[in-house]
C-alpha cells in the first residue's frame, strides 16, 4: 500500500482555509502550529496479527481547537483521537498519516506500521514419530529443530515428570521400559507440544550388541590410536556418529575412529550406533599423556636382565591350568606365574588368546637390533606360536594400561591372518568336563578334557569369577596336521620368524635341534613394532611386554595348541 498525495493536499488546503476565516473573526492572537513527535525515531512499527499496537504521539502548541486525523494511505480514516490503536488481521505494511490542526496551522507526519504473521514454534524431532529403541545403558541426545528464529523456552517430561529446560536433552537409558517423552516449546506467539516413546530395551531384546576393548585409553602426546566397536551384531544400515568433548567429529559407516592426541588432557569420546530399530551409545574416555619420554626410566648397573614382575596372568582354558596349589584369584595368578619363571619353569598360556603381561626394573632400549628375548620349549614339529605385544609406560604410572604395540612376525598382514579375532569360553557345568568355546566367526569347539594325562577337575582357571570370558587377538591360520592319520602323530610346524615358542629357523639365533624340547629363546626387535594400521610405531623404548597364543587348534590327544613361556629378558642385558 502507498499513501495518496493529492488526497492529503486536497487536506492540508481544505484545513489551510479553516484557519484563515476563523482569524478572520477576531477569536484572538494565532498560537504556534504543532509539532508532531512519535515515539519511534524510525517512524516505523512493528506488531503481529491480530494483536493491537498504540501509537501515542507527543503534540506541542496544542489547545482547545486542535483535531487529529490519521489517515491510511488509501484514504481510509483511521481514527480523530490523539492516540491511534491499530489492528490488522492481515500481514503487510500499512503507511499511515496523522495530521493535526490548530488555528495557528497543521502539521502532518507520516509513519508505517509493519504486521508479522504470528509465528509460533514449529518443532520437529528427527525419530519422534516412530519413537526410539535405546540399548539398556545407552543415552539418547535429543536435539529438537525449531520452524521460527523467535526466542523459546523448552520443557521436557519423562513420564509426566519434567527432567529438563534445556534446549538439548539427553535420556540415559539405565533401567529396561517404556518412557513417554513430551517436549513443549514456547515462544512469544504460541507454544508446540511433541509426545513419543522411548523403548529401553536388553541386546537379547532388540537382538543387537556390540563391545569395546577397554573404556579407557591413555596415549603419548602426538600419537594416533584407534577407537573401535568390535563385532557389532545385526547392526544392519548402522551409521556411527563419534563425539569428542561434545563435538562431531567423525559420522559414517566406520565403526572406527582414529584419535590423535592434539594436546594434553582427558578426553570424552561418544560413540552412537543408530539404525532404523535402536539406537545404542558408549562413553570412551582418551587421556593424552606427555610426549614419549617423560616417563623413561635408564638402566642401571643393578637392573636385572630377566622382568621382575608379572602384572597380568590370563590363560585361556587348557590341560595345564589349575595343576598344581589352589590359584582363586588373579594377584594369586600373577605371583604363582612370577614364582614359576623365576625357577625357570613354564608358564602355560593355554588355548587361543591367553596371554601374560610382564615388565621390568628399566626401559628396554630400541638400538635397532635383537632386544628382547622370550623363552619357550618348542622343536622340530612342535612349534606353540605367540604374538608379542610392547608397550610404553605413557602415563607414568607403572602399569601396563597404555596402548599395546604388535611386533610384526612373518605372518603379519597376510590374508589368512585374522588381525581381529576372539573366542568366548564357558565354564562347563560339571568337573571332568570339556570347556565349550565360540568365536566371532560363527565357529564353536571345546578345549578337550584329558582325563589320562591332566585329571584336575577343571581346565577353566579357577581365579575367572565369570561363567564366560572373551579373549581377542591376532589369529594365525593354524599348520597342525595328523601326520599318522589316525590322530597318534601331530606336527605343529614352525613359521618363520617373530613368534614366540616357535622353532624358527631365524630367531632363534642357533641351529640346535632342540630334540630334548629344552628351554629355549625366540628373539624381538622392538624396531618391529607397528601401529594398528601397520605402520612403523617408532618407538624409542618399551616398559611392558605380553605374549599371547595365536593359533585356535586341538591337536587330538596332545591337546590344544598352547604357547609354554620360561621367561622374558631384556636381550642386551642377558648376552
Amino acid at each position: 500500500m502507498r499513501r495518496l498525495a493529492p488526497v492529503l493536499t486536497a487536506l492540508a488546503v481544505m484545513l489551510r482555509i479553516t484557519t484563515a476565516c476563523t482569524v478572520e473573526e477576531g477569536e484572538g492572537p494565532l498560537p504556534p502550529a504543532p509539532v508532531i513527535t512519535l515515539d519511534s525515531e524510525t517512524s516505523i512499527y512493528t506488531t503481529k496479527t491480530g494483536r493491537t499496537i498504540e501509537i501515542r504521539p507527543t503534540i506541542t502548541s496544542p489547545d482547545e481547537a486542535t483535531t487529529y486525523l490519521w489517515m491510511l494511505d488509501d484514504g481510509t480514516s483511521l481514527g480523530d483521537t490523539p492516540t491511534l490503536l491499530f489492528t490488522s488481521d492481515e500481514a503487510g505494511r500499512y503507511y499511515i498519516t496523522l495530521t493535526v490542526t490548530n488555528r495557528g496551522g497543521s502539521a502532518s507526519k507520516e509513519l508505517r506500521i509493519d504486521v508479522l504473521a504470528l509465528a509460533p514454534p514449529q518443532v520437529s524431532l528427527p525419530g519422534a514419530e516412530e519413537g526410539f529403541t535405546l540399548l539398556e545403558g545407552s543415552t539418547l541426545l535429543l536435539q529438537p529443530t525449531l520452524g521460527s528464529d523467535l526466542k523459546a523456552t523448552y520443557r521436557w517430561l519423562v513420564d509426566g515428570i519434567e527432567v529438563s529446560t534445556e534446549e538439548r536433552y539427553t535420556f540415559v537409558g539405565s533401567e529396561t521400559g517404556d518412557y513417554l517423552l513430551t517436549l513443549t516449546v514456547t515462544n512469544e506467539d504460541g507454544s508446540e507440544t511433541i509426545e513419543c516413546t522411548i523403548r529401553v530395551r536388553t541386546p537379547e531384546q532388540v537382538d543387537f550388541s556390540w563391545t569395546f576393548a577397554q573404556d579407557r585409553y591413555h596415549v603419548a602426546l602426538g600419537r594416533t590410536i584407534r577407537l573401535e566397536a568390535l563385532d557389532p551384531t545385526n547392526a544392519f544400515d548402522a551409521r556411527y556418529t563419534w563425539r569428542v568433548d561434545g563435538t562431531i567429529v567423525q559420522q559414517g559407516e566406520e565403526p572406527c575412529y582414529c584419535f590423535t592426541a592434539a594436546h594434553e588432557g582427558e578426553h570424552d569420546v561418544l560413540v552412537e550406533m543408530q539404525n532404523p530399530y535402536v539406537v545404542a551409545t558408549h562413553h570412551l574416555t582418551v587421556v593424552v599423556c606427555p610426549p614419549e619420554g617423560s616417563f623413561y626410566r635408564p638402566a642401571t648397573a643393578g637392573s636385572a636382565a630377566a622382568c621382575t614382575r608379572i602384572y597380568e596372568y590370563t590363560p585361556a582354558p587348557g590341560q595345564f591350568i589349575n595343576e598344581g596349589a589352589p590359584i582363586t584369584t588373579p594377584a594369586e595368578a600373577c605371583a604363582y606365574a612370577a614364582e614359576r619363571l623365576a625357577q625357570g619353569a613354564y608358564v602355560s598360556l593355554g588355548g587361543f588368546g591367553g596371554y601374560l603381561v610382564a615388565g621390568f626394573d628399566h626401559s628396554i632400549d630400541n638400538d635397532g637390533g635383537y632386544n628382547l628375548a622370550v623363552t619357550g620349549n618348542s622343536f622340530a614339529g612342535s612349534s606353540e606360536p605367540g604374538i608379542v605385544w610392547v608397550m610404553q609406560d605413557e602415563n607414568g604410572d607403572g602399569l601396563p594400561n597404555d596402548t599395546w604395540y604388535e611386533l610384526k612376525g612373518s605372518e603379519y598382514g597376510k590374508p589368512e591372518t585374522d588381525p581381529s579375532y576372539a573366542v568366548t569360553y564357558t565354564r562347563p557345568d560339571g568337573p571332568g568336563q570339556s570347556v565349550p568355546w565360540r568365536d566371532n566367526r560363527g565357529a564353536t569347539g571345546t578345549i578337550e578334557y584329558l582325563a589320562a594325562y591332566h585329571p584336575q577337575e577343571y581346565y577353566y582357571p579357577a581365579w575367572i569369577e565369570a561363567d564366560s570370558y572373551t579373549l581377542r587377538g591376532i589369529r594365525l591360520q593354524s599348520r597342525s596336521y595328523d601326520q599318522s592319520g589316525n590322530g597318534t602323530y601331530w606336527v605343529n610346524p614352525a613359521f618363520e620368524w617373530g613368534y614366540a615358542d616357535n622353532f624358527s629357523p631365524i630367531d632363534r639365533l642357533t641351529d640346535d635341534e632342540n630334540p630334548t624340547a629344552a628351554a629355549n629363546d625366540n628373539h624381538f626387535r622392538i624396531a618391529d613394532a607397528v601401529t594398528f594400521d601397520g605402520s612403523p610405531a617408532h618407538l624409542k623404548y618399551i616398559d611392558f611386554v605380553k605374549i599371547q597364543v595365536a593359533v585356535n587348534q586341538q591337536c587330538g590327544w596332545i591337546g590344544e595348541v598352547s604357547t609354554e613361556v620360561f621367561g622374558v629378558k631384556d636381550y642386551n642385558r642377558s648376552k
